[in-house]
């Protein structure tokens, strides 16, 4: 096992040719292409192949930065810089290497994180212990995991498209601000839609935090909802009504609109699944007489163009009064609800396919943790 090396400056012109035979490899080629490179959008010239280590069978390749612990098969003459270790000469199929890899992944992000004193190597991967069977029962191992694989692949695919059609109605369905029809429309509708700002036909509030140096206000049976956690329905923290009084944390219940401020949260926006108490990076919103689906997924269709208006270089954060003089376009109420009960059926799909994805990747893991011994 072997350490890739790399030429310095990597980003230098001079070390790159695109009419070179020899790929430079990236971890964005790798997640790509799932582990499993055929093609490589660079590739290294000359003088960088003199800098770096270059494979021309196939090897089998373990990632060591930035996607930490990502195993690797190259299919294609490759300049491998030194985030990838080079299994060199395997005494195992570099099939079953790439699934024996696999198991370990978990495990192996931990290494070069935030907080890590160590960074994932060659030590620490020569070290972990590999059952070698017979090369007919690795190829059998091989046979079930590149099906299970293909599997899971294809319901991924089932996913992407699914949500691609979400993100295309939301295009189509619902009219944009300076418009005042949408591009695709139901049967029986017709006339231009209302231009109102969401303070207009919504009232709000947002929340806030029980202090945390007062043990007493946590632990208790008040779910505390914070803006990561709009989508979900349960939370990690559970706040007393001790808590609750004691601070500007306010409750809500199921069915409320609630719109995530702060953070790396800044724009979601979501139905609450659960009652509880919300905090101040979230602002939840009860209307007056129009659709709260419908709201939210005009919000959710504007959240890049709301999000660039108001925090540009991803500074900053949104506020109350920014949300609230936000445009919506809005049609009557039966129209609403056509088009909020359409997106709501797709999302349905989307989480039905979203569970079988789930159930196949466990059942994928148990095989790696059961037949690698």
């Amino acid at each position: 096992m072997i350490r890739g090396a790399s030429p310095r400056p990597i980003k230098d012109k001079k070390w790159f040719d695109s009419n070179s035979t020899i790929g430079w490899i990236r971890i964005s080629d790798v997640t790509a292409q799932n582990g499993r490179i055929h093609h490589l959008s660079q590739h290294i010239s000359k003088l960088g192949q003199q800098k770096t280590r270059v494979v021309i069978q196939p090897h089998l390749l373990l990632s060591i930065a930035a996607s930490v612990g990502y195993p690797v098969i190259n299919y294609i003459p490759t300049g491998v810089h030194d985030g990838f270790l080079i299994f060199n000469n395997p005494n195992f199929m570099i099939d079953y290497g790439f699934y024996w890899l696999e198991k370990y992944q978990t495990s192996w992000k931990k290494y070069g994180q935030p907080g890590s004193q160590v960074n994932l190597n060659s030590n620490i991967v020569s070290n972990t212990k590999i059952n070698l069977p017979s090369l007919n029962e690795q190829s059998d191992i091989i046979a079930i995991f590149k099906q299970v694989s293909k599997i899971i692949s294809l319901q991924q695919r089932k996913l992407d498209l699914l949500k691609q059609l979400k993100k295309g109605l939301l295009q189509k369905l619902f009219a944009d601000k300076d418009a005042k029809q949408p591009v695709l429309r139901f049967d029986g509708f017709s006339g231009d839609w209302e231009q109102r700002k969401l303070g207009e036909i919504s009232t709000s509030f947002s929340g806030g935090t029980p202090s945390v140096k007062n043990k007493s206000y946590y632990g208790g049976k008040i779910p505390f909802i914070r803006s990561a956690e709009i989508h979900k329905n349960k939370t990690e923290l559970f706040i007393t009504e001790s808590g609750l009084k004691n601070s500007s944390a306010k409750l809500i219940r199921k069915g409320t609109l609630l719109y995530a401020l702060y953070g790396a949260t800044s724009g979601e926006v979501d139905v609450s699944n659960i009652d509880g108490a919300i905090n101040q990076a979230i602002m939840a919103i009860f209307l007056q007489k129009d659709n709260v689906s419908f709201i939210k997924y005009y919000l959710e269709k504007n959240k890049d163009k709301i999000i660039a208006k108001y925090l540009q270089g991803g500074q900053g954060n949104l506020s109350a009064s920014i949300i609230k003089s936000v445009y919506i376009n809005l049609p009557f109420t039966e129209e609403q609800l056509k088009i909020s009960n359409l997106i709501k059926k797709v999302e349905s799909l989307i989480s039905l396919q979203q569970s079988k994805l789930d159930k196949l990747t466990f059942l994928k893991n148990f095989l790696l943790q059961q037949m690698f011994i």
